[in-house]
């Protein structure tokens, strides 16, 4: 949250060269999955400051050592809040000159502008300096879908629609450019990515995750790890990721946030492990704990997690911060201590280096008394302070703790906002096509309705400008809704626009409401009257937006209201095409079945109503995949490497699997086939590699981008294997008629799986290799 040699002028001309290669690119006509993983995710080799690091340990106190322990939040070094947000001078002398404290967090609620930004880091890096020691604060925001806590930055899908893409160089350059223009701010850290697993879509935080399958985190969290920290994090375009929420935190029992998570060991290695291995190994130099618990201890106190598999297995040499006033919680919440202080000690011991307290100093002050009573030890103060002053000298903050204004030539490029258009655009998922109504010709008389359909707020979706995403003042006024992109593509008199309902949050509301309850019926009779006279109708429907426990919801049916408008809309008989802009996928079952065209949004951003209508439209050809099971019914909550008998009609009765949308599902306006899937091998042994080849062929009459997919099945195991895993994939742009012949590497530990022992085992025996409906089998001796 770098060492700069160079005279601002030069510097400047750098940048421009540090990023106009990365925005010009073209993308390459296949993308391969492992072949990036492979390229990208050995982490970088940095510069040793040992020497300095231990030589600034020895003249510190102990209250120094604790203060970078400490992290506040921006309220307790300001005055005023949203706008009008400023430095308050006896509170920052307080927080730097007298705590000593390490890190300031967060915003005073509305994002700031980039040279508001610039007054405040300057002056907290300016009261750092004149300490006795002069150790600079690292600062650290949510960067979670591109720069989001700086007024006018370039921002992009969400994860969850980034998954969508199945193209790792794409998610690499948006977290590029998200890292440039973090750090154009003079803020060098960064609390993403979110490498959580969306297992459970009642979750409220679903949408910041990569989906249900581990091995596509994996990849995917590695491409934005590498994005954001660059082969040097103390460059001028690059900061520090922070992995989170280390771990189990995505699966909480109920689907309701940070509540309580059942995970058997072997079961949390097998899929909730990987994608923070994955980063760890990547060089990822900060990770975030989990804020709820797992098999009834609190992530904060898991030392087995935390020190035992985080620092001894994975080897992590980075710092690990708590989430937001957690250590507090494990009296207030857990009941896990009697007394903060006592918090304090569990949570230090079990391996948390920074504590973001937030709003008080009564971390640093039971710290130092516990260190004093020999509650801690100082060794532990000392591997803490030591973990995060490495990670501020590899950010360069010795050098350059401040803002630079030559930085803010990286900010809000157009090459930037191109990427997240093209990144929207490869996001959005083909659902349902029925007699290729879609894509729409731009001769349609065409009604738009919805709650969605003029709605920046639901294109973002949380952590968006405030925490919740939910401030329309601060969107930009040059960015169209989904209504608006239509208007412009065919011209306002050829569309109508009614509403239909309307989705909104109660002002001020923190509870935890459901959002369904937030939604009334507008002018549905409206709607239906000018239905009658459109060709075609795009129904946008979805969600609001919502963010952690303000989203949390007990029913995941899409909203009465819309249900209400999309049941009208239908019985005109005009042709229907849905348009889901949704941070998960809300139940629709009651209405999918009459609609002959469905298209899955996710939360594409400020660039995503023109994404959508040129996809509705046929400027795009979609190619996006589905990278979760879209439920049928309430409790039809799946995922698609489920058991075997979990869903075949057996002697236990299970019914067959159905959901209403299958993890992988998305259609093209053109066709592929798949063809030839060979393997040359029918039998492996050792550390033998499987060469696995298939051709795919665009069959239609446009080019197009296919995802494929390759899957591998354990047959029979002695812990009851899934019916199939992901193990590779790779994203390809064909020609009409063209064919490629994929090639991909099957490794020893993709026919691995986590034993009752909790390691990893690998059993001989037959398996299975599927791609585009095509099987081959092979012998593992």
């Amino acid at each position: 949250m770098r060492t700069f040699a160079r005279a601002v002028a030069a510097v400047s001309l750098s940048l421009c060269f540090v990023l106009q290669p990365v925005l010009a690119q073209t993308q390459p006509n296949v993308i391969d999955s492992d072949e990036f993983f492979r390229r990208t995710s050995p982490a970088p080799t940095l510069r040793d400051h040992s020497q300095k690091i231990e030589a600034l340990l020895k003249r510190m106190t102990l209250e120094e050592k604790v203060g970078q322990m400490t992290q506040l939040a921006i309220g307790m070094i300001a005055s005023g809040a949203d706008q009008n947000i400023k430095i308050d001078p006896a509170k920052l002398d307080k927080a730097i000159a007298k705590y000593g404290v390490g890190s300031i967090l967060n915003v005073a609620d509305q994002a700031l502008s980039i040279d508001r930004w610039h007054e405040i880091i300057g002056q907290i890096q300016d009261a750092a300096k004149k300490t006795r020691l002069g150790i600079p604060v690292i600062y650290g925001i949510d960067s979670i879908h591109g720069a989001n806590y700086v007024l006018g930055a370039t921002l992009f899908p969400q994860e969850i629609g980034m998954a969508a893409t199945f193209n790792p160089e794409l998610m690499k350059r948006a977290a590029e450019i998200t890292a440039a223009e973090t750090r154009a701010a003079g803020i060098p850290w960064s609390f993403s990515p979110v490498l959580d697993l969306g297992r459970n879509p009642l979750w409220p935080r679903f949408w910041e995750t990569f989906g249900e399958d581990p091995y596509v985190a994996s990849v995917m969290g590695v491409a934005f790890v590498r994005g954001l920290e660059g082969s040097d994090p103390a460059s001028q375009t690059a900061v520090a990721s922070s992995l989170k929420h280390y771990m189990g935190y995505s699966f909480p029992l109920t689907g309701r946030d940070r509540t309580p998570a059942w995970i058997p060991e072997n079961y949390l290695r097998e899929y909730f492990l990987p994608p923070f291995t994955a980063s760890v190994k990547a060089g990822a130099r900060t990770i975030m704990i989990n804020s709820g618990e797992i098999n009834g201890v609190p992530g904060h106190i898991n030392r087995h997690l935390l020190h035992g598999i985080l620092r001894d297995e994975l080897g992590f040499n980075g710092f690990v911060v708590s989430d937001w006033e957690d250590i507090k919680k494990l009296v207030t919440i857990w009941r896990i201590a009697p007394t903060e202080k006592e918090a304090t000690r569990l949570a230090v011991m079990a391996g948390i280096d920074m504590s973001m307290v937030p709003s008080d100093y009564s971390f640093a002050d039971h710290l130092v008394a516990l260190v004093k009573e020999g509650s801690v030890p100082q060794s532990r103060i000392d591997e803490a302070v030591r973990r995060i002053l490495r990670v501020k000298y590899e950010l360069g903050l010795f050098e350059n703790p401040g803002p630079s204004a030559a930085l803010k030539t990286n900010f809000a490029r157009p090459e930037s906002r191109q990427v997240s258009l093209e990144a929207a655009r490869e996001s959005i998922t083909l659902l349902k096509n029925t007699n290729n109504i879609l894509p729409l010709s731009k001769n349609s008389k065409v009604l738009v309705t919805g709650p969605t359909a003029d709605s920046l707020i639901s294109l973002n979706n949380g952590w968006t400008y405030v925490w919740q995403g939910s401030e329309e003042s601060l969107y930009p006024k040059d960015r169209d809704t989904v209504r608006r992109a239509i208007e412009r593509k065919l011209g306002a008199g050829n569309v109508t626009y009614v509403p239909g309902t309307k989705i909104f949050r109660q002002a001020g509301s923190t509870s935890n409401n459901n959002p369904t309850s937030l939604e009334e019926e507008v002018d549905i009779p409206a709607a239906v009257q000018a239905a009658r006279s459109a060709d075609v109708v795009v129904l946008a429907l979805g969600e609001g937006s919502y963010c952690e426990t303000p989203g949390n919801i007990t029913d995941l049916t899409i909203g009465e209201p819309q249900l209400k408008l999309a049941d009208a809309i239908i019985a005109t008989g005009k042709p229907v095409v849905l348009v889901l802009v949704e941070g998960r996928p809300r139940i629709i079952n009651r209405i999918a079945d009459r609609i002959p065209g469905i298209v899955m949004a996710y939360n594409p951003s400020n660039e995503g109503g023109t994404a959508i209508a040129d996809v509705l439209f046929g400027d795009v050809n979609p190619s996006g995949k589905l990278p979760f099971t879209y439920p049928r019914t309430p409790n039809g909550l799946i995922n698609y490497d489920h058991k075997p008998f979990e869903t075949e009609d057996t002697a236990f009765g299970n019914m067959a699997f159905r959901p209403q949308f299958a993890f992988g599902d998305g259609l093209s306006y053109t066709t592929f086939a798949y063809k030839d899937l060979r393997l040359d091998k029918q039998t492996i042994s050792g550390n033998d590699e499987l060469g696995v080849s298939v051709t795919v062929t665009n069959t239609g009459a446009r080019a197009g981008k296919e995802a494929v997919l390759v899957y591998v099945s354990d047959l029979v195991a002695s812990i009851s294997p899934p019916n199939r895993r992901l193990r590779r994939f790779a994203k390809v742009n064909l020609e009409p008629n063209q064919s490629r012949t994929l090639t991909f590497k099957i490794r020893r530990d993709d026919l691995s799986f986590i034993a009752a022992d909790n390691k990893a085992t690998i059993e001989p025996g037959e398996f299975e290799v599927k791609i585009g409906g095509l099987s081959q089998r092979f012998t593992l001796r």
